[in-house]
Parts: C-alpha cells; structure tokens; sequence
C-alpha cells in the first residue's frame, strides 16, 4: 500500500501538503493509482479456455498435446482422460509436422506398429500397473528341457525353455484364474470377465515390430502340442503371416525379455488382459543350496498386473506358483495330473 503523509499545520498562506506531490484543492488527499496485479493463476486460466484436473493436464503433457486442440466431451466443457488419449492417438501433438533436425531419420509409423504403439499407450494411461519380480534356479527345467528333447513324443518339435514356461503359467492360471482376466467398462460401473479358456499370448519381435499372436485354448494342450503351437506361432509371425484371429483375443502373455540378454523388466499389460510374464535371461550365479553355495542357473520372473483386477496378495501368489513349477517342472506336472 501507498503511504499516505500529510502536513496538518494550516497557515494563512499554506494548505494541507502531500508530501512529494504538492499543494491539493479542498483539502482532498490525491492518492496515486494502485496497479492491481493478476495472479498468476488467473492468467494462465486466461491464456487458455480448456478446463481439466491437474492428472488430465499432467497427461497431456507427457503426452505432447495441447488442451487447447482437444475437445471435451466431459461434464460442463472438462477435458477428459479419454479425451487427451484420443486426441494423441489422431497426431493432435503440438510438433506433428516439423521438420526434422538435419541428419535426422523420419520414419511413419503406420500399419500394424502404430497400432501395437496407440495399444500400449492405452494399457498404460489406464490399466494401474502393478509389477513384482522372483528368482528362480532353474536346474531342474533345464534338465527335463534336456529329457524332452530326446524322448519320442517330441520328435521334430522345438522344445526350449520357454515351453515349461508357458506351462508354468497355464499351471498358475488354473490355479488362480483371475490373473486370465478382462477389465469391461459398463453402463453401470465396471465388469470382470475371467475366462475359461486360456489363450496364450507370445510377444514375438518381427521385421514389422512388435506382434502379441496367442496359441487359443493353451490350457487345453498337452506339452507336445503346445510347443509345437507356440514354435509355430513365432515363426509365422516373423514370417509376416500372421492372420488377424491369430493377433486377437488373448488373455494373458508371455514376454521372452532374456533372449535379448536382459535379466527382467517392467512389461506393459497387452489391452484386454490382465496380467503380462516377462522372462529373464538364464545366468549363472552363486546359489544357496541346503546351505551350500553354489553356482546355479537362475533366472528372473517379472509379471505386470492390473491391480483393479488383481490385488497385491494373488499377484504374489500366482507369480511364486510360476517360480515353484519352475523349480521343480515333473514334481508340478505330477502332480498336476494326479489331481485332474
């Protein structure tokens, strides 16, 4: 605020002063304007007349839109979630279009990568990933991959690591049959579907980018077949033949991350499913065994989970059920025969 000083003393010849601004009729102080500031608030909100909640905002920004080119479809003019990822899956991003920088390569991206691309960005802005991880010694896999190899019923059949793998999970999913889950949005809130049959989704990398086939009804093979099934379905895939039907409908995947030499990591949950298995690289470590140590062949499990389908505790149990088969693959499948 202005100070105001004032000179009381009155003569016959002096008025009332303000100091610094001189001599004032009728005795009316004569105060300078005030500049009223705007807050800061304010002018941001003026520069732009979209509305959203700070998270909507915070996605667009990662996101590269810009509010002012999305249109809102929520309640009195808001900017909804689905709004901003709809206007990033159209190319609404505030660089599409620039040239690019000299000695850049520009590559579209069309076809079947930009659908996997505008799939994933999906899963992650809407599915609350969950991601837990376990070692396992994989010995005793090893050996009955070795076993299987050289026994008649699977002749001419590609019988790897992997293989036990997916039977690990479709052990689990019998198991727990919420991991082989689907999230549905509904008029009247949400809706979890879990399915009966297990169609097995086996992330391949292929000249086209990254493709998600499934062998359907997995759950229903016996392991000849489903090698066989899953061997077949990676080459047509890197051959470029896979058919729609076969890069639709699956209900939880394998992502084979340690063929590239990575221990693990932090899968995205392919849309429509709950739950993705991210299979580490087999090294040589040293291994507590009946208090022993000992170099043995460990691998890592990392498996993504919706958490609105599956909470911490049955993500823990079907990923340590996976561990256990595993660790020891002919207990597991004994065992599992005896029951059926």
């Amino acid at each position: 605020p202005i100070v105001t000083i004032l000179v009381t003393a009155k003569t016959e010849d002096r008025e009332p002063v303000l100091v610094g601004y001189g001599v004032k009729v009728d005795h009316e102080i004569r105060r300078r304007p005030r500049k009223t500031d705007v807050p800061q608030a304010q002018v941001a909100a003026t520069a732009t007349s979209a509305r959203a909640k700070p998270l909507v905002r915070k996605l667009a920004k990662d996101l590269g839109v810009a509010l002012d080119s999305v249109t809102p479809t929520g309640v009195g003019g808001v900017i909804t979630r689905e709004d901003v990822l709809g206007s990033a899956q159209n190319g609404h991003a505030p660089n599409q279009g620039k040239a690019p920088s000299v000695g850049a390569d520009r590559q579209p991206v069309r076809g079947v990568q930009r659908a996997m691309a505008d799939a994933m960005v999906r899963s992650a802005f809407t599915a609350p990933h969950v991601t837990e991880w376990v070692e396992v010694d994989v010995s005793r896999t090893l050996e009955l991959v070795a076993r299987l190899r050289s026994h008649g019923a699977f002749e001419g059949i590609r019988v790897t690591p992997l293989t036990i793998v997916a039977a690990a999970v479709i052990q689990s999913v019998k198991k727990y049959p919420r991991i082989n889950s689907t999230w549905l949005e509904t008029s009247e809130g949400a809706d979890i579907l879990t399915h009966q049959d297990v169609h097995l989704g086996i992330a391949a990398d292929t000249p086209r980018g990254l493709l998600v086939p499934s062998v359907k009804s997995a759950g229903a093979m016996e392991l000849p077949e489903l090698a066989r099934s899953i061997h077949t379905l990676i080459e047509t895939a890197r051959a470029g033949r896979s058919t729609p039907a076969d890069l639709t409908g699956g209900t939880i995947t394998i992502t084979n991350v340690g063929v590239f030499g990575v221990d693990g990591g932090t899968p995205i949950i392919n849309p429509g499913e709950s739950a993705i298995l991210a299979v580490g690289r087999i090294l040589d470590r040293p291994w507590v065994v009946d208090g022993v140590v000992s170099v043995r062949p460990i691998m890592q499990l990392s498996m993504s989970f919706d958490h609105r389908v599956i909470d911490g505790a049955l993500g823990s149990r079907a990923l340590v059920s996976m561990a256990n088969f595993l660790a020891d693959p002919t207990v597991e499948i004994l065992m599992e025969r005896a029951t059926e």
